[in-house]
């Protein structure tokens, strides 16, 4: 990446900063420069735009978005030690980067970003999920955001686009696809990281649908599927009893000895519905 923006490579300037990726904080830090490239390129950072990145760390993806042709790049970095780090990577590119010292969970990006933003991160492992959560559970939808291309550890993302009567099928199955369309793009060595990670990461790509998959309110949809699945082994006459059972089941026009994870989204939506009828 010094061949493009006149930057020492990562690890020189990891080792200059003294960044030590810390555990504490979730960090591995992605240099394998090609990778970082391929990513900017699956966010569509050659199609310009803005972009919002959580936890950028030294640098290694927003030098390649910024590299790939975004217009800017507005970064999160909780992190104080990579300030500095962030700070030359904003001098070698004037104007293209706003850095805020904050925690994304707790940040109100509707306030910072842009109607059409495009969120990328290799997320810190430790609060990609709740991330996502928080992205998808915005009031208002369509979203601000128009499209998430975000890693995760290979788990989350089985989760985040499992199907039906399969093993990794859960609530936030659930949620994402009712909102969005999900795809796993590519996975990620752990050896492209330091440190290495134990597990392989994947990139998920996810682009919010005009409405969600099917009618239903997003404070019921939550209900339903936390009821199901705290008791996902179990037949929903069983699993949804504090919020009706079988009665609730039937009202949804499904049979009340299925279990939680055969269920599909637009079926969620369904109990979810007849949850709003009943209250």
């Amino acid at each position: 990446m010094s061949a493009i923006d006149k930057l020492p490579p990562l690890r020189e300037v990891i080792a200059a900063h003294n960044l030590a990726a810390k555990k504490s904080l979730g960090q591995n830090f992605l240099l394998d420069l090609n990778l970082t490239a391929k990513i900017a390129r699956a966010a569509g950072a050659q199609e310009g735009g803005v972009f919002y990145e959580v936890g950028p760390g030294p640098g290694g993806l927003t030098r390649a978005l910024l590299a790939e042709g975004a217009d800017k790049v507005i970064a999160v970095e909780r992190d104080a030690r990579c300030l500095p780090a962030l700070e030359e990577v904003a001098q070698a590119w004037p104007g293209k980067l706003d850095v805020i010292s904050a925690d994304a969970l707790s940040l109100d990006e509707m306030a910072i970003l842009p109607p059409g933003a495009r969120i990328a991160a290799n997320l810190p492992y430790n609060i990609g999920t709740a991330l996502l959560i928080k992205w998808l559970t915005v009031e208002s939808w369509p979203p601000l955001w128009a499209s998430l291309t975000l890693m995760f550890q290979k788990e989350v993302a089985q989760r985040i686009v499992a199907q039906p009567s399969t093993e990794h099928y859960g609530r936030l199955s659930v949620l994402a696809q009712w909102r969005c369309t999900a795809k796993i793009l590519f996975d990620v060595n752990p050896q492209a990281f330091v440190p290495p990670p134990s597990v392989t990461s994947s990139i998920v790509r996810l682009e919010p649908r005009s409405e969600p998959l099917a009618p239903a309110s997003l404070t019921d949809l939550e209900k339903v599927t936390a009821a199901a699945f705290g008791q996902r082994r179990k037949m929903l006459r069983q699993s949804l009893k504090p919020l009706g059972g079988a009665a609730l089941a039937e009202k949804a026009g499904i049979d009340p000895t299925t279990r939680p994870e055969d269920l599909a989204v637009a079926q969620f939506a369904a109990l979810a519905r007849a949850l709003a009828r009943q209250a």
